[in-house]
Order: structure tokens, then sequence, then C-alpha cells
């Protein structure tokens, strides 16, 4: 049984999707303590049963709480599965008092700074560090960032283990088709230098970050485009404006929202950007080196491990450095294409060896084995 606070297009989202169709050896139940957001139809879709609380984001209710206690007594789930904050407090507080001896939580923030973060999360982080020695068996990290994170505010070293996220290689993959058929709709010549970041309307991924090195690039005489890719990166997120105008960069910036063809999105792009203040274990830096395509992030979670000398890594919040970063890859994309290619064959092969969801699978079915 695998419990999760939403079902919504987030990056713990995809990677329990992911780890149901990729571990054929067990029976999957998920029990999601929201709606069925995104992944619940495609889980079902998938032969996975899928059971909603119907709680409000945040806010336990006393028949959620109870209907999740009669899900507990009804399947008796051998191996109880917890991912983020809330459901790791409820559905392994719930689980241990019903006799569930294998409990697993999951991690996946990589840090809670105050304004950030949610206070009321930071709240259900703190009080789950202290339950830390006694309700789960393991608490699995998605990087070695967020473990030590963890670790320093109270959580039980001992039981804590990473396994890092894996993804679809047959998915995320080199397709030329999929990149010219984006440029074409998006009205961007293959000649363009086409930057992209994909990632939803949010504090810790300091799009001001970004918009300022792109402010940077253009005072350079540097041309380029970029795209933005994620929930809330649309016209009519007025927050969203106020930084495009702030920054001058309306008319190097096409807004995108929220698309089911990322693996086409990471095909389109030359290079994929990365300005986070925090991060766990960024699946978009993967999905992209899947594709071929080069990476800039900052320096946050396990980003440097990921991208290791594929890419460029530069310290969070410094747009100088993230904007350099940016003209230094420009300039081997522009003048130096075999140098170019090279380094999206390194970037596909770090994933390949390193982030496969098979990989990812078989850690996951040893500890539940354990």
């Amino acid at each position: 049984m695998h419990v999760i606070s939403n079902l919504y297009d987030g990056g713990a989202e995809g990677a329990l999707y992911r780890l149901c169709l990729h571990s054929p050896d067990f029976k999957h139940v998920v029990v999601c303590m929201m709606d069925e957001g995104k992944y619940g139809p495609m889980l079902e879709a998938a032969g996975v049963k899928v059971h909603c609380l119907g709680m409000p984001q945040g806010k336990p209710t006393w028949q959620g709480v109870l209907n999740f206690w009669r899900l507990l007594r009804g399947l008796r789930p051998d191996v109880v599965q917890t991912w983020m904050y809330h459901a790791d407090l409820m559905g392994g507080v719930l689980a241990r008092l019903r006799g569930v001896r294998k409990i697993f939580w999951g991690i996946r923030h990589g840090n809670l700074t105050p304004g950030t973060v949610k206070d009321s999360t930071i709240k259900v982080a703190k009080l789950c560090s202290r339950l830390s020695t006694w309700i789960p068996s393991r608490i699995v990290s998605c990087s070695q960032q967020a473990m030590e994170s963890h670790t320093a505010i109270g959580y039980d070293n001992s039981r804590m283990t990473v396994i890092p996220n894996g993804y679809e290689l047959s998915r995320y993959a080199p397709d030329a088709f999929a990149r010219g058929r984006l440029r074409a709709e998006w009205g961007l010549p293959e000649e363009t230098f086409l930057l992209g970041m994909v990632a939803r309307f949010n504090a810790q991924k300091d799009h001001a970050n970004l918009f300022s090195a792109l402010q940077q690039l253009k005072q350079r005489g540097t041309a380029f485009h970029c795209v933005l890719v994620g929930t809330g990166m649309e016209a009519g997120n007025a927050n969203l404006q106020v930084l495009l105008e702030k920054y001058r960069v309306t008319d190097v910036v096409s807004l995108l929202g929220r698309r089911d063809d990322v693996p086409d999105v990471m095909n389109a792009l030359d290079l994929h950007v990365l300005s986070s203040l925090g991060e766990a274990f960024p699946n978009v830096l993967a999905e992209a080196m899947a594709c071929g395509t080069p990476c800039v992030t900052t320096n946050v979670g396990d980003a440097a491990y990921i991208v290791d000398d594929t890419g460029w890594v530069v310290p969070p919040q410094d747009s100088a450095a993230l904007a350099d970063a940016l003209l230094q890859a420009k300039v081997i994309w522009e003048t130096l294409p075999d140098v170019w290619s090279s380094r999206r064959g390194a970037s596909r092969k770090r994933i390949v060896e390193n982030f496969s969801i098979q990989r990812m699978a078989v850690a996951y079915a040893a500890i539940w084995n354990s």
C-alpha cells in the first residue's frame, strides 16, 4: 500500500507512478489523501487500484482518517510505503497502530527553508522527526542532500537510506522528429539557441534568478529564446507577469503552461536551465539529460551529482554566475558543434548508467523484502 498526499503533477507523484508500473512482483494499491489528480486515472488504467480520501490540502479530516483506517483493516497490507510528510505522519502512525510491521517513509524535500515551504509542512516534518525512531522500519530519501538535511533536524539517521529517482529511458530519449515538430509549433527555427525550464511557479524554483540572468544575457547582446513549462507558467499568472516585466524579458520568453509532452519539450531545447534555491532530487535535470539535452543548474539538492561533468553547476541565487554559465554553453553550441554533440551524448549516458527506473525498482524491492 502506497500512501501519498496528492496525485497531482509532481516529482513524488511521478516517481510513485513509475515505480508501480516497473515492480510487477508486487501488488500495488495507492491511497491518496486528496483526490485522483493527474496520476489517479493513469494508475487505474495501468491496473493499480486507487482509493481517494477526499481531504482538503494539508487538512486531515476525521472522516478521511476513518476511511483510511477501514482500508487498512480491509486490505491488510504487508508493506506500507508512504510519500511526503503528511502521508508519512498519517499513514505511518495508523499503519503502526493497525499492526503493520513493514512501514517505509519517503522524504522528497531537499530543505525546509521558511518562506519557501509552508509553515504547516515544516511543523509536520518536525513532528515526523520525533516519531522517526518508532514508526518507520526505514526512511527512504530520494537524495543524499535531503537525507543529510533531515538528519540535522532530528530524523533517525540509522534508519535512513537513499534511493535516487529512476526514469523510463525509452520514453525520455533523443527524438529529432519531436524537436522539429515543437520548434515549428512555437515558430522557432533550428538556428535559434533555445533555453527552457520545466518547473511549476513556486518560490523554491526562483524564477526571479532565471529572469535576472536572462536580462544580463540580453544586455550582452546574446541572441536566444526561452520557453517556460509547468503549472502556473501562463499569461494569466499576475505574479509571473510582474517578474517578467521587472526584468524586461517578456520579449524573449514564451509561457507554455503545463504540458503532457515533456519528453518532446526536452528534445526541442538546446539547454535546460534550473534556477532553484532548493531541491532534493530535481527530476527535470535527469529527464532533459536522458533526451541528450545538457543542463545548467544551481547547486541544490543532488543536482551536481546528477549533472556531474556533463553540464554547468552554479551557486543558487547568483544570477551573474547563472548568466555566465548560460553564455559559456551558448559559445560551445555555436562554435564547437562536435564538442556540443559529445556533451549531449555524455548527458544521455550519465542517466542511462545511473538513473534507470529498473535500478530504482530493484532498490525499493530490496527494502520491501527486507
